[in-house]
């Protein structure tokens, strides 16, 4: 169930490598590509009164899988948005906790 909420790159820009990035990040975490949710979130930026442009960031959200995982994931991630020359990409990880997350109001 890794969840990617991406924002400051725009969804048909990240569609193009969403294919691919999903087959990687399926054989690097080993968990089946359904478990994986892609979303893309529209936001606005403001800074000194003015709109600007949203950094690019992804958030990674799941159950803990140790830090190879997590680097592993991270330096993918990057290699596929570098590939839509975007340079710069901040990613973090949220890690939710089986106790606390429930599917159809049963926990993990």
């Amino acid at each position: 169930m890794p969840q990617l909420k991406i924002r400051g790159i725009e969804a048909d820009k990240f569609k193009v490598i969403s294919k691919d990035l999903v087959d990687e990040l399926t054989r690097i975490v080993g968990c089946p590509r359904d478990y994986f949710t892609l979303e893309c979130i529209n936001t606005t930026s403001i800074f000194d009164g003015e709109i600007v442009n949203t950094y690019p960031f992804i958030e990674v959200a799941w159950f803990d899988r140790g830090q190879e995982v997590r680097d592993n994931v991270a330096k993918t991630i990057t290699r596929y948005v570098n590939e839509l020359g975007i340079e710069d990409l901040d990613i973090a990880f949220t890690i939710f906790k089986e106790n606390s997350y429930y599917e159809n109001g049963e926990h993990f």
